[in-house]
């Protein structure tokens, strides 16, 4: 999505910023793994289709896309490449006549999972979404074995709707209510800068 291209999200330990090309060779060996495939619903790519796939995300106006960095590695390295950890997604669609966001995140590296950055990293994804993008529903769908997920959207009150039994999927959702923006910016704060 062009709307991001040169904005980076700073947060307490995590930063957003966009895919860019050099990153590709990376977030292409995560997904060789065949766990990062089931839990992502992800079909294997080349890494031909792999660049072409980024260069998608970065144009498609319905699909906004961050990979995340770990905010320590990367203070500690200056390195992009070696403080990469996962990326968090939205694809846009307008639903009965209301903007919504289709969330997904992916913590990838295995040594940064379970320290809750992929809870802090959807966070910022849906504050940036609600205030850049203007999304006024948000949707989930997530693979009924991926426990993990799926109990970290209902945390975060999103409330299932639906199961999609032929994908072995549930749909979790959640509508923008004054209520939750005041629940969301209770739990998260950031600083949006220039990427370069």
């Amino acid at each position: 999505m062009k709307i991001n291209e040169t904005t980076q999200i700073i947060g307490r330990n995590v930063i957003l910023i966009p895919y860019e090309e050099r990153h590709v060779e990376k977030y292409h060996q995560w997904m060789q793994n065949p766990l990062m495939q089931e839990l992502t619903a992800s079909e294997p790519l080349t890494l031909e289709e792999e660049y072409q796939m980024q260069k998608s995300w970065r144009l498609d106006e319905d699909k906004c896309t961050f990979l995340i960095l770990s905010k320590e590695s990367y203070a500690n390295s200056g390195d992009e490449i070696e403080a990469l950890i996962g990326d968090t997604n939205l694809f846009v669609q307008v639903d009965d006549g209301v903007k919504t966001g289709e969330a997904e995140i992916m913590i990838a590296e295995e040594s940064y999972q379970g320290k809750r950055l992929g809870w802090e990293s959807m966070l910022l994804m849906l504050k940036y979404g609600l205030q850049e993008i203007g999304i006024k529903k948000f949707i989930a769908k997530i693979g009924e074995q991926n426990v993990k997920s799926i109990n970290m959207f209902l945390k975060m009150d999103f409330v299932k709707v639906g199961d999609v039994n032929v994908f072995h999927e549930i749909t979790l959702e959640r509508m923008v209510t004054d209520e939750w923006i005041g629940w969301l910016n209770s739990q998260i704060n950031y600083r949006i800068t220039t990427y370069k």
